[in-house]
């Protein structure tokens, strides 16, 4: 194995680590800490609220440090930090102290997002097949937090469920710390349609900026709404589960397994959507994803048992498929140089609003149930829908993307 696709294994393992970390505490609330506490579903979740304000506020110093210091730097900080971090959390004893340790997993978890999707697409021509590669190991890293917590749970305690991750995860960030040493070969070469680093007046002017930023107007809404509707969604699940699968799902572990069922399967769309998107109108494929959301949460609503499974599979597929899409637009309009840090302000929007998803999913339990969720998460996904109408065809991105690169 070359050096290059060893870089891009350590890249995706890290994804994997990312969801994984920022979600154990999802299951471990669900299931056996609001009984060793004392506090209802409600009550405990939102301790996981400032972490995830973190994960995307710090994305933007993340970003701006490793374009000008070292990217790769940053991913051994990344591995180091959060595997540590974890551990830390691994000794709470109150809702406090384990709100304090998930500050610290979101604050090193910001780091990847804007640091690793650069590395992802460096060099890259088409971008589409290697983001959503990168992005199946961070679906399973959702899926994992939620079958290895569970396990961990009735074997052992949720304390190992933080410890043992930190653990191997510290383990990879030296191990990375001494691979990019020697930084020759940890990219493919540089494709000719990479974005130019510098453009003449001629083609900034008013007649290229006009469409670029309705471009980034789409990337920042649907960023918005996607972050909402996917933290509420991929926090919400263990939980959704437990209450609409409850025949066949009646402890930690099956919990954790049909989570894991879910996210895995639904992973393979992020692999089609990223293929389509390297070959046809990414507007065309947009549309089809956004309304597919839409009209699939609005059936969750009703849905239990086997249909509840095999409806959440199905809004799972297509809210997976988005994520590879503003990525790649990104990498099409922004320049090289400047890329972790467009991909920071792209985060910090979808994880500061997906932050909002914790109190928002504590408040709609306690007062409406998921049966609402659903219906809202509906909405919208229809608003972007709406949104996705005013994205140019594929030609018009290529084109964008020879004559104009955004900088921050």
């Amino acid at each position: 194995m070359n050096r290059a696709k060893i870089n891009f294994l350590f890249l995706n393992i890290g994804h994997f680590f990312d969801h994984l970390f920022v979600l154990i505490f999802a299951t471990a609330s669900a299931t056996v800490l609001i009984t060793d506490w004392g506090l209802t579903y409600a009550e405990l979740i939102p301790y996981a609220t400032p972490g995830f304000i973190a994960f995307g506020v710090c994305a933007i110093p993340a970003g701006w440090l490793a374009d000008r210091w070292s990217r790769e730097g940053m991913m051994s900080v990344f591995f180091v930090g959060i595997g540590a971090s974890s551990i830390l959390a691994s000794f709470a004893g109150t809702p406090l102290q384990i709100s304090l340790g998930l500050l610290a997993i979101g604050v090193f978890a910001s780091i990847y997002h804007p640091v690793a999707l650069a590395l992802v697409i460096e060099g890259r021509e088409r971008t589409g097949v290697p983001l959503a590669v990168n992005g199946v190991f961070g679906n399973l890293g959702i899926a994992s937090a939620a079958l290895l917590t569970g396990f961990l749970i009735d074997a052992t305690s949720w304390r190992t469920a933080f410890m043992l991750p930190g653990v191997i995860s510290v383990a990879i960030g030296f191990g990375y710390a001494l691979f990019i040493r020697d930084k020759h070969g940890l990219y493919p070469s540089r494709s000719s349609n990479e974005a130019p680093r510098d453009s003449s007046a001629s083609t900034r002017g008013s007649g290229v900026r006009k469409p670029v930023v309705r471009i980034l107007s789409v990337i920042f809404i649907s960023t918005a709404i996607g972050g909402l509707i996917f933290q509420s969604v991929s926090f919400a699940m263990p939980k959704i589960i437990d209450e609409r699968m409850a025949d066949f799902a009646s402890s930690a572990t099956l919990i954790g397994r049909y989570a894991f069922i879910i996210f895995a399967v639904a992973s393979v769309g992020q692999l089609i959507i990223g293929y389509l998107i390297d070959r046809h109108s990414i507007r065309t494929v947009f549309i089809f994803v956004a309304s597919g959301q839409a009209v699939l949460f609005a059936v969750m609503q009703q849905m239990n048992g086997v249909a509840a499974l095999l409806v959440a599979i199905g809004f799972m597929l297509v809210i997976f498929g988005q994520l590879p899409i503003n990525d790649v637009l990104v990498g099409r309009i922004s320049r090289p140089e400047w890329r972790s840090r467009v991909y920071a302000a792209r985060y910090v929007v979808s994880f500061v609003v997906a932050a909002t998803a914790i109190p928002f999913i504590a408040w709609i339990h306690a007062n409406w149930g998921f049966g609402n969720l659903f219906m809202l998460l509906s909405a919208a996904a229809a608003v972007i829908f709406v949104c996705v109408l005013m994205l140019p065809a594929s030609g018009s991105l290529i084109r964008l993307a020879a004559q104009s690169s955004v900088k921050p």
